[in-house]
């Protein structure tokens, strides 16, 4: 029984089990699905080596070596799912041969069970086709601030309430600086994968105005989709966030020092020397001289007020805001900030 992608993204209590490689998988996946690799990365490529050199009966000959001893493994796997799961589509890059044979032998066992028509690639057409025309109906509430207001920790309250974010910093595992990998002990997904959590976001939002911070096309190694770039910037809602300096300083500490251990510091200090160039070897020995004497809120704030404020400045200024809010006090931002919010969704209903 096969079913097509949209279909198979909006059925009830659904778990996608993925039967492609380890790689293949690392590299992107719909988002959440199971891995269980009818071949291993080796297996897959000797099998691929044997149809083109050999033929396809070859190949099926050799698969059928390498799945014999995985399938009772792999029924029992499946029949535990289908027990806490109302459906299952199994997919693998096509929609061929990995999927199929899975399916047939998995079905004639008595589990329900879908094949996704297309596997993994029709998977991925959605996700780009709908980007095409997401932004037709999602709105985008885009919050700005210098850095260390709060922006993220905003997101984070909001999503505590119910309300949709898309923290893209979060999905990157990079806050979008040289310092950005610090806070993030993950390695940063692929593209593609970066690609699909967005889209998973946004395709499964519960309301059409969504938050997102501020932030330049590239985030990380990672690069906004195009449409969802020229939203964020362009004709959006906007909010900015301020903040005393000293709220800043604290959470910036707070975030890249105090919640690490002591190895962070290195990490620190071969960050701010990629700034030589920029600011100077004698700033930057000033820097690393109170990082080194444990000074973290005296080179916290020059690098504020030196280098990030001047820099940021500019781009904040460009915006008209719907809502300034101050972040000094959290909880009573963050009332304001839904006070707005549920304003937006009663004017666009």
């Amino acid at each position: 029984m096969t079913v097509e992608i949209e279909e198979a993204l909006n059925l009830e209590k659904v778990i996608f089990v993925d039967v492609r490689t380890e790689s293949e998988y690392e590299e992107d996946h719909i988002l959440n699905a199971i891995n269980m690799p009818l071949f291993m990365n080796d297996e897959h490529k000797d099998v691929g080596t044997i149809y083109k050199m050999l033929g396809k009966h070859e190949a099926i000959q050799k698969g059928f070596d390498y799945v014999s001893y995985k399938l009772k493994d792999m029924y029992l796997e499946l029949s535990k799912l289908a027990n806490e799961y109302d459906n299952m589509v199994v997919y693998c890059a096509r929609g061929g041969m990995r999927s199929g044979s899975i399916t047939n032998v998995i079905s004639s066992l008595g589990v329900n069970v879908y094949q996704l028509e297309g596997g993994y690639k029709s998977y991925r057409n959605f996700v780009l086709d709908y980007f095409k025309t997401a932004m037709e109906k999602k709105k985008l509430v885009s919050v700005h601030g210098l850095t260390g207001v709060g922006k993220t920790d905003l997101l984070h309250m909001l999503e505590e309430k119910n309300v949709d974010v898309l923290d893209l910093e979060g999905i990157a595992k990079n806050s979008g600086s040289i310092f950005g990998f610090i806070t993030f002990e993950e390695k940063s997904p692929s593209q593609k994968l970066f690609e699909t959590e967005i889209f998973e976001k946004l395709y499964f939002s519960k309301k059409d105005f969504i938050f997102v911070e501020s932030e330049s096309k590239r985030v990380g190694h990672n690069s906004v989709p195009n449409e969802i770039y020229e939203s964020m910037i362009g004709d959006c809602q906007h909010i900015i966030l301020e903040v005393s300096l000293k709220n800043r300083v604290d959470r910036l500490c707070r975030d890249y020092i105090y919640s690490k251990n002591e190895d962070n510091i290195d990490d620190l200090k071969e960050c701010i020397n990629k700034f030589r160039k920029r600011l100077s070897n004698k700033v930057v020995d000033e820097y690393i001289e109170l990082l080194e004497t444990k000074k973290y809120e005296e080179v916290v704030e020059r690098y504020l007020l030196e280098y990030y404020d001047p820099l940021y400045t500019h781009s904040i200024e460009k915006y008209e805001y719907d809502e300034v809010i101050n972040f000094d006090d959290e909880s009573k931002a963050l009332v304001k900030v839904l006070d707005y919010y549920n304003r937006l969704i009663v004017k666009d209903s």
